[in-house]
């Protein structure tokens, strides 16, 4: 096989690696086998270099490869593999000689017919011979979110589908990075593992440059994903300022297992180089490839607090669609859901059948709605800026006006508390009509709910990261505020997007997010993450069905449920002490 030329980029590459700390002069040698060797026999693959100018990221140019084994014929789609720092990959004399060990896989029938993605970091040109270009490798690589998934699936892939058949199952789909290559690679498959399952990282970057190290807290907490993957360090890998590389690799892994990932390891004693890497790759392609096509399953386990929630085997299922933007989901004593759709001014009803109907029309932008002690269904009008409740048959009587509230809710004696997010406020409606502010400064009040035992009430901040927790005096009125509950924050947010709220017996927060569903024990910790069905405003959750154990969300245009461990807790029926919380 001819071996494609590298260009320049590849030694900007280069230059871009984190400062190496020393390396042990005891480090073991690793022998390259016989599969990273060409055979004489063994059909060899074509590779093409080419160019890409992306949109994803503006103004980046940067070289690709594209490996394709002889043994594609064009009759079905082929699985992918993506290499990130495609350059130094793609050499068949260097320390990773892909193309080589997939020539020698293929053949053997170790790993199915897979065309390579061999791609190089961006840069954005220099505006003359005295600039510098700007060096994306970085931003691209060690960046959290969804960004660089984006580039791969909305851009990358399809360019190479032009010309060859890729399956878009994404247990067909693999990513391999080195350092920062290897953070992108595990991110690319976190953020979507929709599009990608398998995922080999070696001397990855797990670090401080760019918020790499929150992933083993993240693993811990998040729902598992269904994804596959194997880990490469050694031990005198770098310790600077961004932390030490072997240690956050050790965290990871631990985090996985914990996790009950589908994951496995090999640990040296080399540094920060593709000296270990690169002769294991046939090994770790066969481990990536077992089993194949056998899908990829969502790990299941009993140790994470997430898995105290949910059921094994449930999933996101949709219960609503086709509607503008969904909101305000709210239970009534029987389990029956209701929700809105605020740009059509409408409220409709989930029965326990699963079948939706039109409660109410008109409805004046409705947003939060909660059920109250007398069975009649409370909403926050908030384009005629006034609090009403409507009877079983959708009358609607007002209760207040002069309030663009945006979210409600009601104890059992007949309290009502609503947020006010446009002022800053949230106001208390007294039984008698009487109507009060009781607490301002929050910076975008929005969700709010009371505790089981009805003595705390608890108001989510969007622009914010936290929850406030108030206790609740005797008249109503609230004391001792708090910026209790501390949430996640998605890469490159300033505001967590907590929207709507809802509790179960035991005392546990749940917050609709950016990141997803997070629920907070009553220390007002995150213990796990329930990922969005969908990419859309995840605007509110609420707990129903005939057992209340059914988590229902409202996320854009539609409205989803699962079937969980929990049982949702009323705050307009009696109040319920939950257990006392681990401290």
């Amino acid at each position: 096989m001819k071996a494609s030329r590298l260009i320049p980029i590849a030694i900007i590459v280069a230059s871009l690696l984190p400062i190496a700390s020393p390396v042990a002069a005891a480090e073991k040698t690793y022998e390259y086998g016989p599969d990273s060797l060409p055979h004489e026999g063994v059909p060899q693959g074509k590779v093409s270099q080419r160019s890409w100018v992306s949109k994803i990221f503006p103004g980046t140019t940067r070289d690709y490869w594209v490996y394709v084994p002889a043994q594609y014929d064009g009759s079905k789609p082929a699985c992918v593999m993506v290499f990130q720092d495609g350059g130094g990959y793609v050499s068949t004399n260097g320390q990773w000689r892909a193309p080589i060990v997939f020539d020698n896989l293929i053949h053997k029938g170790e790993m199915p017919v897979t065309i390579g993605l061999f791609i190089n970091p961006g840069v954005v040109p220099p505006r003359g011979p005295n600039a510098q270009p700007r060096f994306n490798r970085s931003f691209e690589y060690d960046g959290l979110g969804d960004r660089y998934a984006r580039f791969l699936i909305e851009e990358m892939l399809p360019e190479v589908e032009k010309t060859h058949r890729i399956s878009a199952d994404p247990n067909d789909r693999a990513l391999c990075g080195s350092s920062s290559g290897a953070i992108a690679a595990w991110t690319a498959a976190w953020e979507r593992p929709d599009a990608f399952r398998r995922v080999y990282s070696t001397i990855g970057t797990f670090v401080g440059l760019r918020g790499g190290n929150i992933y083993p807290v993240l693993i811990r907490k998040t729902e598992p994903k269904p994804i596959r993957v194997f880990l490469q360090d050694g031990s005198a890998d770098l310790n600077i300022y961004g932390g030490s590389w072997w240690v956050a690799n050790q965290d990871m892994l631990s985090a996985l297992e914990f996790a009950g990932y589908d994951v496995n390891h090999e640990w040296g004693d080399g540094g920060h180089n593709g000296k270990h890497g690169g002769p294991i790759l046939p090994d770790v392609l066969r481990w990536l490839w077992r089993d194949y096509p056998k899908p990829i399953a969502k790990p299941v386990n009993n140790r994470q607090p997430v898995m105290e929630v949910l059921l094994p085997g449930e999933d996101w299922k949709e219960v609503a669609a086709g509607f503008k933007f969904t909101e305000g989901p709210a239970a009534n004593a029987r389990g029956e859901v209701f929700f809105t759709d605020i740009p059509n001014s409408r409220i409709h009803k989930i029965a326990l059948d699963g079948k939706v109907t039109l409660f109410a029309e008109n409805t004046q932008k409705a947003n939060g709605l909660m059920f109250g002690p007398d069975g009649r269904l409370y909403a926050c009008q908030g384009g005629s800026k006034r609090v009403v409740a409507y009877d079983e048959s959708a009358k609607e009587t007002v209760l207040a006006e002069g309030i663009e509230g945006n979210d409600l809710s009601v104890s059992h004696g007949g309290n009502i508390y609503v947020t006010e997010p446009s002022e800053k406020k949230v106001w208390l409606l007294r039984p008698s009509g009487e109507k009060q502010v009781v607490d301002t400064g929050i910076s975008r009040p929005n969700g709010v709910r009371l505790s089981p035992d009805q003595s705390l009430l608890l108001v989510a901040d969007t622009a914010g990261q936290f929850v406030y927790s108030f206790q609740v005096n005797e008249d109503g009125s609230l004391a001792f505020k708090q910026p209790y509950h501390h949430l996640h924050l998605v890469d490159g947010k300033t505001e967590s997007g907590a929207d709507g709220m809802t509790v179960d017996t035991l005392g546990r927060l749940y917050v609709a997010t950016q990141a997803g569903v997070q629920f907070c024990d009553q220390a007002g910790r995150v213990n796990g993450i329930i990922p969005k069905p969908q990419s859309a405003w995840l605007s509110n959750v609420a707990f129903g069905g005939a057992g209340f154990d059914e988590l229902f969300v409202t996320c854009g245009d539609k409205v989803y449920k699962r079937k969980t461990k929990a049982k949702g807790a009323l705050s307009y029926q009696s109040p319920i002490k939950p257990p006392a919380p681990r401290l």
